[in-house]
């Protein structure tokens, strides 16, 4: 028996390969599925079933590509319905590779197909569970994201009921597998570990603890955040299929010339530039927005920008298909190209070009007395900036800055000073801010993490909004 986990840190997602006697299993891939394919190559074998937990939101799966590669039918659990085909396996039933079993639990909850995966080794021992979204570590699936006609409090009690009968009962050695780990925006109080045992969560999880059903509902409903935009447009792909993957990257990876990258942005395609947020700022063609691939990117592009639109990318030298591939990952699929010689050839060909500018932490507590009409607008989200953040600041999380009107607010006088965490999003916020024609900004290098460090920084908290 052979387990290998395939985590994506930008998505907090895990895929896992299952492997017994040259059979093997793939449990919620994400759309890129050439790793798959090449580990079973590597290693002999012939992939015979495709697991999906649930019709995930977060991300776009590779399920259906990965299908028609191999003839691996896609299993759902109880109450899958889609607009493909899919074996709908019963709660309760096995399916077997090699010497190993796989049991299909239905685990309703989070979402109302949502199913977990116990895999029994060749002794038809329970060895570990594949818990999609019903189980993390350290918490469990948020049940606001599919709930149809349900409310989430209604989800929350069939939750409930499937922690009872379904995980709590099962041995305490046996391995956990989630589908997210720490960053995840399907649940709220996720683990540092991307893995643990049924024995670790009965003692830490909130989630499994002694608790009536009222209580229950209360803490996994208590303090969610808004989900993201993206999430409904992804579920409802994974519901219905999508476009194949070699397709999307084949005119994704078009190189445009820059007439035709003119041409492009003048019928209202999205200028996105993948570059490093530090990068971005030196210089960009101006209407561009930042969405560097360093951070959460496929997370923020599915925050960002939306999917009706065609996009054209500007990309570091060798990032066209690493651009392309993760943008997919969350849904989109309307990329006509990659500037060619990206932004050095614009540069080059005397096009105009558009900067921010940057400032240090220090030089902004020193403007602040000094500058009436200076306006620190912090783009973190609100639980981090009720944490601590500078006297007479501006909140505006970044998530909420595709709302023209929220941005309409700036007086043309106004001095505006953004910044985030670390730096990051705040070059996606002055980005969007730039677009929409303010350009009297100023990016703060190293965000809060330099700013609250500052001797002279008036930092206050929002005990109200912590509470």
């Amino acid at each position: 028996m052979f387990i290998k986990q395939f985590y994506t840190n930008c998505l907090s997602e895990a895929a896992y390969y299952i492997e017994s006697e040259g059979e093997a299993a793939i449990i919620d891939p994400l759309r890129d599925i050439d790793v798959y394919l090449e580990m079973a190559k590597e290693r002999n074998a012939t992939i015979k079933y495709i697991f999906e937990t649930h019709f995930h939101a977060d991300f776009v799966s590779g399920h259906i590509d990965l299908s028609k590669q191999t003839n691996a039918p896609i299993v759902y659990g109880p109450g899958a319905k889609t607009n493909y085909e899919i074996y709908n396996a019963k709660d309760g039933e096995s399916l077997r590779i090699g010497k190993c079993a796989i049991e299909v639990i239905h685990t309703p909850g989070h979402t109302l197909e949502s199913s977990c995966y116990l895999l029994k080794d060749e002794n038809n021992k329970p060895h570990a569970i594949f818990t999609g979204d019903t189980l993390f570590v350290g918490d469990v699936g948020r049940p606001d994201l599919s709930s149809g006609n349900m409310s989430s409090e209604d989800l929350a009690g069939i939750m409930y009921e499937t922690i009872q009968n379904k995980i709590l009962p099962l041995n305490d050695e046996i391995l956990v597998y989630p589908a997210h780990g720490p960053g995840s925006s399907c649940g709220k109080n996720l683990g540092p570990n991307t893995h643990s045992t049924i024995g670790e969560q009965k003692k830490t999880n909130y989630a499994l603890s002694s608790q009536t059903k009222e209580e229950f509902v209360k803490a996994v409903t208590t303090g969610l955040q808004s989900a993201p935009v993206y999430f409904a447009i992804n579920a409802k792909i994974n519901q219905e299929g999508y476009e194949d993957v070699k397709k999307v990257k084949e005119q994704g990876l078009q190189l445009l010339s820059i007439n035709e990258f003119k041409s492009a942005a003048e019928n209202g395609a999205i200028i996105l530039d993948t570059r490093a947020a530090t990068t971005f700022t030196n210089g960009f063609i101006p209407g561009s927005i930042s969405i560097g691939l360093e951070g959460r990117f496929a997370e923020w592009a599915g925050m960002i920008l939306p999917f009706n639109k065609n996009i054209i990318l500007v990309t570091d030298e060798g990032k066209e298909e690493e651009s392309v591939i993760r943008l997919s990952r969350v849904g989109f699929e309307k990329m006509l190209g990659c500037l060619k010689g990206g932004f050095e050839a614009w540069r080059n060909a005397n096009e105009p070009i558009d900067m921010i500018i940057d400032v240090e932490a220090d030089e902004l507590i020193m403007d602040i007395p000094h500058d009436p009409n200076l306006l620190v607008v912090d783009v973190r989200k609100e639980g981090e900036w009720a944490d601590g953040h500078l006297a007479d600041a501006m909140n505006l999380p970044l998530q909420e800055m595709t709302n023209v009107a929220m941005l309409a607010q700036f007086e043309e006088n106004q001095n505006l000073y953004i910044h985030c965490a670390g730096g990051y999003r705040s070059v996606i916020a002055a980005s969007l801010l730039k677009r929409e024609g303010i350009d009297n900004l100023r990016n703060v290098l190293g965000g809060w993490n330099s700013i609250k460090n500052e001797e002279k920084a008036k930092v206050v908290k929002e005990t109200k909004v912590l509470d």
